[in-house]
């Protein structure tokens, strides 16, 4: 198996911007959402990790395929 080092740096860049925006754009409202987010159980916070992965895996099926 091949591994694509290029492919694979640009999509951990791009993962990176994107985790990082939402700390630029909404750097006055992330506390009060980052304590709402607290206040939930874990069941929900997994739920919500898990329908992120879903989303990423079939952006990059479509994507890819």
């Amino acid at each position: 198996m091949h591994i694509d080092w290029n492919i694979l740096l640009t999509a951990l860049g791009l993962a990176l911007v994107l985790e990082g925006l939402p700390y630029v754009i909404f750097s006055d409202k992330l506390p009060a959402m980052l304590m709402e987010l607290a206040q939930r159980g874990p069941s929900a916070i997994r739920l919500m990790g898990l329908t992120a992965i879903c989303a990423g895996v079939l952006l990059v099926w479509l994507v890819r395929g």
